[in-house]
Order: C-alpha cells, then structure tokens, then sequence
C-alpha cells in the first residue's frame, strides 16, 4: 500500500489525529488475533472455574458474550490475561500476559508500517505503551465498592501525560484499530481536534466518572484532564470499521465513550516512534520494527518479543517498582 497522501498528512499536522479506512487486513492480521484471543479465554475460563469464581465456562458462547458473562458472573475484570504489556504496578512472578504471535505480527504489520514511516520517518521503534482494550457493556460490566463500572469510559487525556516526562522530547505516534466495529453506542474514541497544539495539560488523578469530577480520595476511574484546560465542546466521535485505523499524535486530547450496547468494544491501541528515543517506560521492552539504516537490527521473532516481556516481568518482580505516574494532583486545576 502506498504512504499516506499529501492531504491525510495535513490533516494530521493540522488536527492532531486522522482515521484511515481499510488500512488492516481484517482477514490477514485482525481475525488470527481473534482466533488466538480465543486461546487465552479458555485459559482464563478453565482457571476460574477450577477457582469456583464461575458456575460455568461458557463454551457454547461467541467471544464477545462469554467473556462479558464470565465478567459478570466473577465480578472482576481480567484484561491483564489479555494484554500485551505488564500493569504499571504489582508486577509479579505470575502477573498474566499475552504477547503470542498473532499480536506481534499486527505490530508489524507493512501495511500500517507504511503509514506509520509517513508520520514518523522509516526508522521506527515500537514503543512498549501498548495494550488491548475489551469494554463488555456497562449494563454487566462488574462494579467496584463506589458503584462505578470496572474498566468503562476513558477519562480524557494525552498519550504524553500517562508517560514520564522523558516522553515529551519523542515523536511517539498513537496507532488505535478496532478488532470490530466500533461506534458510538458501543465506545469508540472521541477527539478534540487541534488541541495537540501546545504542552502537555495537566492530568489529575482521582477521577470519578460517576459525577464527572476530580476527588483526590478517590481511588477509580484514573487519570483526566480537567475540561477547563481544553475546549470539550469541540470533541468529535470517530466511529470505526474493522480494518481502519485511527492516527493520533501524543498531545492530542481524547477519551473513550462509554459502552452502552449489548456488544463488547475490542481494541489495540499501539505506539511508534523513531529509533532511539525515549520511550517513557524504558523499563519495558520495545522493539525496532522496520529500519532502512541497519535492518539486522529489526526485530522479527514473535518468540524473541515473547521472552523479553517474560524476562521483563520476571526481573521487575524481584525489585521494587518504579512509578510511572508523573501526577500528584496538586496542581490547581484538580481542585
């Protein structure tokens, strides 16, 4: 496929994000990680019921349905089983995660290599921010001890603001695709377009999306920039097809809408940036992706991109942690 056109690169220099129809092979890169995400929920299926956390393994039922059931009945969220990345605290020997080949092979994806080396320049690092979103509907999804959903709406943000602060000198690119539709009744992004344009805005923690207000005493909901600081009236939703992707550049203030349908929202959203620069969690592994200066040195093992995140876990769990958050919600606009 040809680099991004002239026109879609102004679009992003002047929004701050763009959406590319039809950049991901659904059937070539998108349904073998589905296939293999099946693997990991009979993994996680046969654990709980072994536990007596659930009455059954739901194996009669599609992805989407039974792991909202098993959700549901278990009162928990388990998207570490799923995830491609470690948690950014409580890391431990046996902390879950899932880095299989199917997974790798969309990180590597030329096609959306391509349009990446049009934003960033052709050598590309993946960068280890990185996961796997699956939202079962709210109207099931478990609840915590505050009545609010486990894993529902995100917060607004940037992409910058949940690094640390050696991020703000990287050209880090947001690269969000759906594994299946994704609209607004069921949590598609939404963006504010322009606003990647200054610094890096305040985040504060304690985020209650309940009353949609910061609570400092507040342990749920995250990270969110107060709405005073950018025009939220201005956001727009971008619905998506499977195969599209969506381009996003650090700054850029966005959030996620909550799902209200019966279906889940299943997504990947990765991040790129040019060879050698921070990563913002460098205690993680990335890798490099594509390289024209020194191809031996791209990585092209899914077995090899496997043991380091192992190796990583396995160290991290020996020592103490290192925080990544660079927020203490003291700023005024958390008050």
């Amino acid at each position: 496929m040809p680099n991004l056109t002239k026109e879609q690169l102004n679009h992003f220099k002047e929004f701050g994000f763009l959406k590319v129809e039809n950049l991901i092979d659904p059937e070539k890169i998108i349904d073998p990680i589905i296939d293999e995400y099946h693997t990991v929920l009979n993994n996680l299926a046969e654990k709980l019921f072994d536990e007596g956390k659930i009455s059954s393994k739901y194996e009669d039922l599609d992805f989407g349905e039974r792991v909202t059931r098993i959700y549901a009945e278990s009162g928990e969220v388990y998207n570490q089983f799923f995830d491609f990345s470690l948690p950014q605290t409580g890391i431990k020997e046996d902390t879950p995660f899932w880095a299989g080949p199917a997974v790798f092979n969309a990180l590597k994806d030329d096609n959306l290599l391509d349009a990446v080396e049009s934003i960033i320049g052709h050598e590309i690092f993946s960068n280890p921010i990185q996961h796997v979103r699956i939202k079962v509907p709210e109207s099931e999804a478990p609840k915590d001890e505050n009545g609010l959903v486990k894993f529902g709406a995100t917060p607004w943000h940037q992409d910058a603001g949940v690094a640390t602060e050696e991020v703000d000198g990287t050209n880090m690119l947001t690269v969000w695709f759906p594994l299946m539709d994704a609209s607004e009744e069921n949590g598609c992004l939404q963006v504010v377009p322009g606003s990647h344009e200054g610094k890096v805005l305040t985040h504060c923690p304690g985020f209650n999306p309940k009353t949609g207000k910061i609570n400092r005493s507040l342990n749920a909901g995250g990270l969110q920039i107060p709405t005073s600081l950018f025009e939220e009236s201005s956001a727009m939703a971008v619905p998506m097809k499977k195969g599209d992707a969506l381009f996003l550049t650090k700054k850029t203030v966005h959030s996620a809408l909550p799902n209200i349908s019966d279906k889940i929202r299943w997504s990947f959203d990765l991040r790129y940036q040019p060879i050698g620069e921070p990563t913002g969690r460098d205690i993680f592994p990335g890798f490099v992706a594509r390289s024209n200066d020194n191809p031996d040195q791209v990585l092209d093992d899914p077995n090899i991109w496997f043991d380091l995140w192992e190796s990583t876990r396995d160290n991290l769990a020996k020592q103490e942690q290192f925080a990544f958050n660079r927020w203490d919600g003291e700023d005024v606009a958390c008050a």
